[in-house]
Formats: structure tokens, C-alpha cells, sequence
């Protein structure tokens, strides 16, 4: 039988899977990565980083009515839960913008509102889950408390507890094998329910001969806070507080080329974005990052790409520079850079292989999302696919294609469709990631590499 040639992408596959400098490379890049997920657990602070990247590399922030002129460097920070990141090009605005945008928000815990609460000598605190988590996931595995506390005397103080080695962790318990027989006739989507998703966070009395208090353990609990932030209960109620994986980022496997970390969907994604646009010096056209919120609960929110902040900040721009927003936007193309479900040989079944991701391959180009027949899809026209793919074989980066599995099972959204929304040229692009929306997720070295390559050469277009 006739051996089948390999495409150009197999080929290269093949090849660079060889290539030891390009796994050095690939290696090294990653270092950096994994320095950012440990730093950016929550959408804070990923924006947080993103703006200390940028202003280390010469950008400034951008309040609107500022003049602009080809070279300059700017950023705009919404609600320090997002952020847009532009470099002016040479070549006229009305020409559009070459834009990667990507998410940073990722699935978590939040604490309800009003959270914390004594039963029979445990402090605990509420939750209320926060994107797609398969809830079992998150119990009894270390967790870290982040976030911000808005005191009622006007400070701000910002909260993490968990992640440093001297910290204590917290905890949600669940019923050991013996005693959950019950328990595992449920269904598997309600094995842990929401309201069940309890955390420890305290055991000891408060040490008083004060009869009048009631629940000692949770007094114990708000005395601490006090002494440590200044907090008393009811500033739960301003606050923002965040329940996380207390897990460091790791290589995986004896080869070192996976990458095992929380928050990889989307931040696998925005790292390389952020980096691209970092190494941009005199582009032609004008380049952006938008590191955006809430896109794991519909881009909601005045973080989220539903709403006009994206809008506003291109409008400035295209009007500072003697254009309008709708020339611009019309003009303007975009990688959603979000990430693609790999195809996993333990549970094929879900996927269509000829269509399906794969580990070590590259960055994977995503046509359409969507579920079932494409609904809430955003596909972009074959004209501007086949110029991304034209310019990443030039460029000689390894590129694939993906599908969210197979037709009438799996589905899922990113930004693009607000985007495509805005008339601009759209198409999706990220990294394929094992064990997706898990509090520890898998994703390969070589794919990162790959992405941050391929985001670099699309801001070139």
C-alpha cells in the first residue's frame, strides 16, 4: 500500500517536535507564563500585571483628549477588572486596527454577599460558583482566598491568603465513601450542590468569658479579619472576594511539556496576546490587546465586552487621529484569542477527530463556536481565514483546526461575536487545553510558543 504524504502542517508537526531549539525556546517562554499564573489569579490582578508589563515597556496611560501620533504607546485600564492596550501605527487609522483580544476571567468561587456563619464549632463561608465548574471538582483541594475589601472608613485593601507557603489554605469538605451512599445516587451535575460548596475557614473560639456570645467561632473568625485588615462583617457586603485553586503553576509529566495550572482558560491565551503586542515597535497599522472580564458568564457587566468601553476607546482614538469609529471598525481584524478543547484519548467519544484539537500542534484555528447548529456562533468569512493561515504558513508557525467536540454535544462562545458585531473581521485563535474549566487545567509548552508566534505575525498584517 501507497505511504499517504503528510500535509504541510503534519509535516511540520512532525518536524518541529524534533527540533530542539524550538522546544527551548518553547521552554523558556513558558518559564515567564507560568510566573504570570501564579501572579494573576483573578481578573485584578491579571490586570494588575498586564499594566506593570506595559508601562515597564515605554506605554502610558491614555485619558481621552490626549493628542496621539504614529509610535506612541497607550493603555486604558476599565474598572481594574480589564484593560486595552494600543501601539498607533504609521499607516492611516481609517485603515483599521490589528486587535488580539482575549479574556482573563476565569471559572471560580465568589463569596455570597453575606458569607460567613457558625454550625456546630465550623466557621464557614457561602459561595456562589461563578462560570461552567463541575462542582465535585472543588472540594477537598487546597484554596486560596483573593480579592478586594472596601472598608466603610474608604480604604481599599486588597486580600490574598493561600498562596504563599507560610499561609494557611482553606477547604470544602465532602463525605468520605463510607458514609455516601446517598450522596452518590444523585446525578452527577448535583453529586455536590451549589448551596453545599461551604468553606472552612475557622474551628477555634473566640477565647472570652463572655457568655452573651453566641457563636464563638465565627467571632473568632471576625476578630482575626479585624486585626489583619480591618474589616468588620458588614463590609462583606462591598467587597469583592474570590475563592481559587490555591495550586502553583507546574510542568507535568517527566518531560517537562505540559503545563498544569489554574485559570489557563483564558490566560493560556492573553499571556502570549499581551506579549505580542509588547514586542510591536513601528507597526504599520495600529495594533491592540484587549484583556477583558466576564466572558465566562456572557461578557456582562461594564468589565465585559458587551459593554461599550471597547467601542469608546477605538472611537478616541480613530477621532484623535482624524478618522471616525465605524471607518475604523469596518477596517479593522481580530484574533479572539480563547482556547479550544483538546482532544483527550481517555473520553474520544466526545470528539470528531478528523475536526478535533490536539496537544503539541500549535496554535488552533477555530472558524466557528457555537453549539449544535452553530447557534451563537460567530464564523468568520473563508477570506479572512485563508489570509491567517497564509500568513502563518509564510511565517512557518505550526497551526491547526479545531471544533468545541462533536456536533450534537459540545458547543461553547468566546468574544468574538461582539466583536464581529462591530463589522470588523473575526476569527478565533488559542491554545488546546486537557481537563478545561477543571481547577487545574493542562496545556502544552509548544502551543503556547506557537500562539504567542502566531498572535505576533497577525499584528503584522
Amino acid at each position: 500500500m501507497k505511504k499517504e504524504t503528510p500535509t504541510s502542517a503534519e509535516a511540520r508537526h512532525i518536524a518541529l517536535l524534533k527540533d530542539a531549539a524550538w522546544i527551548d525556546r518553547a521552554f523558556a517562554f513558558a518559564d515567564g507564563y507560568k510566573q504570570f499564573l501564579d501572579a494573576s489569579k483573578t481578573e485584578r490582578e491579571a490586570t494588575n500585571y498586564a499594566r506593570q508589563a506595559l508601562e515597564k515597556h515605554g506605554f502610558r496611560a491614555f485619558r481621552f483628549g490626549d493628542a496621539l501620533k504614529a509610535g506612541d504607546k497607550i493603555y486604558f485600564e476599565n474598572r481594574h477588572k480589564s484593560l486595552v492596550a494600543a501601539v498607533i501605527g504609521t499607516a492611516p487609522v481609517s485603515e483599521g486596527i490589528r486587535l488580539l483580544a482575549a479574556h482573563i476571567d476565569s471559572p471560580r468561587l465568589d463569596l455570597k454577599p453575606n458569607p460567613l456563619y457558625e454550625d456546630n464549632e465550623l466557621a464557614l463561608l457561602k459561595t456562589h460558583y461563578y462560570g461552567g465548574i463541575k462542582k465535585y471538582q472543588w472540594t477537598t483541594i487546597p484554596l486560596a482566598l483573593h480579592g478586594v475589601l472596601m472598608l466603610a472608613d474608604g480604604r481599599k485593601v486588597e486580600v490574598s491568603v493561600g498562596e504563599d507557603e507560610a499561609d494557611p489554605v482553606f477547604y470544602i469538605d465532602d463525605l468520605l465513601p463510607h458514609l455516601a451512599q446517598d450522596q452518590m445516587k444523585r446525578s452527577p451535575a448535583d453529586l455536590i450542590k451549589g448551596e453545599e460548596l461551604n468553606v472552612v475557614v475557622g474551628s477555634l473560639p473566640l477565647a472570652s468569658d463572655d457568655d452573651s456570645v453566641k457563636q464563638p467561632v465565627k467571632a473568632k473568625v471576625l476578630q482575626l479579619l479585624q486585626e489583619k485588615t480591618g474589616m468588620v462583617e458588614r463590609d462583606f457586603l462591598s467587597s469583592e472576594l474570590e475563592i481559587v485553586p490555591a495550586f502553583k503553576a507546574k510542568d507535568v509529566g517527566l518531560d517537562r511539556a505540559l503545563i498544569g495550572a489554574y485559570g489557563q482558560d483564558d490566560r493560556v491565551c492573553a499571556y502570549p496576546a499581551l506579549q505580542a503586542l509588547l514586542a510591536q515597535q513601528q507597526p504599520r497599522h495600529t495594533v491592540a490587546v484587549v484583556l477583558t472580564d466576564k466572558e465566562e458568564i456572557g461578557s456582562v457587566g461594564n468589565s465585559g465586552l458587551q459593554s461599550a468601553y471597547f467601542r469608546y476607546f477605538v472611537a478616541e482614538i480613530a477621532e484623535t487621529l482624524g478618522s471616525n469609529e465605524r471607518t475604523v471598525l469596518l477596517a479593522s481584524k481580530c484574533l479572539s484569542a480563547d482556547v479550544n478543547a483538546a482532544f483527550d484519548p481517555t473520553f474520544a467519544s466526545v470528539s470528531e477527530k478528523m475536526n478535533a484539537s490536539y496537544i503539541h500542534r500549535g496554535v488552533v484555528l477555530t472558524k466557528y463556536t457555537g453549539a449544535r447548529g452553530k447557534s451563537g456562533a460567530s464564523d468568520a468569512n473563508a477570506e479572512f481565514v485563508a489570509e491567517v493561515q497564509h500568513a502563518l504558513d509564510q511565517a512557518d508557525i505550526p497551526w491547526q483546526t479545531g471544533e468545541l467536540g462533536r456536533v450534537d454535544l459540545g458547543g461553547g462562545g468566546t468574544v468574538a461575536g461582539y466583536l464581529a458585531n462591530l463589522g470588523m473581521e473575526v476569527l478565533d485563535a488559542g491554545v488546546p487545553v486537557l481537563s478545561m474549566h477543571a481547577p487545574y487545567e493542562l496545556t502544552s509548552k509548544l502551543d503556547v510558543y506557537a500562539s504567542y508566534l502566531a498572535f505576533d505575525r497577525f499584528l503584522k498584517l
